[in-house]
């Protein structure tokens, strides 16, 4: 006879996800309040959750419809509403209407990608995204932040031309057929402990020697890692064609 899982185990990730939607609604207040690095640091607080949240219900298996469209509409706020009033209040009110129209493109692209991704998590976003997760836009945004706060110590200030280029570099890919990795199923850490454990150490060790730097480097590594790969497939698929036609010619 099955033992019927208790109360808590289905509350916990949904527990999670509220974690992510309340840091993601701190860095609303604190964009309010102009405390930009404070809300930047509170989306990467996030997307943490976030990813716990969906881990947490994959082991064990307490996943459930309320919790699928809760986490959705969590990531709305968090990602979606959260970055895009940060980015708009930080970097884009100086350009008027033209300023707004960008947030609320990233913001409505963003639902978007929310949307399509519930309806083919378990088909063809299974084992990749199909265009850039909202949470990696929404830290690319926040990485973003903290690396002009960095950058400001030293007399430089990128984000006037940097950020409307990047809210619209965003938008697009968000929407776009470009594949990322999900990590979800990893061969090199499954079954591997020791690496894994040590992998995480190398990762911690590398985000706190300069925050604001570390996860600036992360985030845009993951941003132009599906653009590479897509490249890189495309033209694998164009040599094996190119090969394969040639060898018809010969027969």
């Amino acid at each position: 006879m099955k033992k019927k899982k208790g109360k808590g185990i289905y509350i916990l990730p949904n527990l999670l996800t509220s974690v992510s939607l309340f840091s993601g609604f701190y860095s609303i207040v604190a964009t309010i309040d102009k405390k930009f690095i404070y809300a930047a640091y509170a989306i990467f607080i996030s997307g943490i959750f976030d990813m716990l949240d969906g881990r947490v219900a994959r082991l064990t298996n307490s996943s459930s419809k309320f919790g699928v469209e809760y986490d959705s509409l969590s990531d709305l706020v968090a990602f979606g509403v959260a970055p895009g009033l940060l980015v708009y209040m930080w970097a884009l009110k100086g350009y008027g209407r033209f300023g707004w129209l960008a947030a609320f493109l990233y913001v409505s692209c963003g639902a978007l990608r929310l949307a399509r991704f519930n309806i083919q998590a378990d088909s063809v976003q299974k084992k990749q995204f199909l265009g850039l997760p909202i949470p990696a836009a929404a830290v690319s945004i926040a990485g973003a932040v903290l690396f002009n706060s960095w950058l400001d110590y030293r007399g430089v200030d990128l984000k006037t031309i940097f950020m409307p280029v990047l809210v619209y570099i965003l938008a697009f890919l968000m929407v776009s057929d470009v594949r990322y990795a999900s990590f979800k199923d990893i061969a090199f850490f499954k079954g591997r402990p020791f690496r894994s454990t040590v992998t995480a150490i190398l990762l911690i060790v590398f985000i706190f020697l300069e925050p604001r730097v570390s996860l600036f480097v992360l985030s845009f590594i993951y941003l132009l890692s599906g653009p590479c790969y897509t490249l890189l497939k495309r033209k694998k698929i164009i040599l094996e064609e190119t090969y394969h036609s040639k060898e018809k010619l010969v027969d």
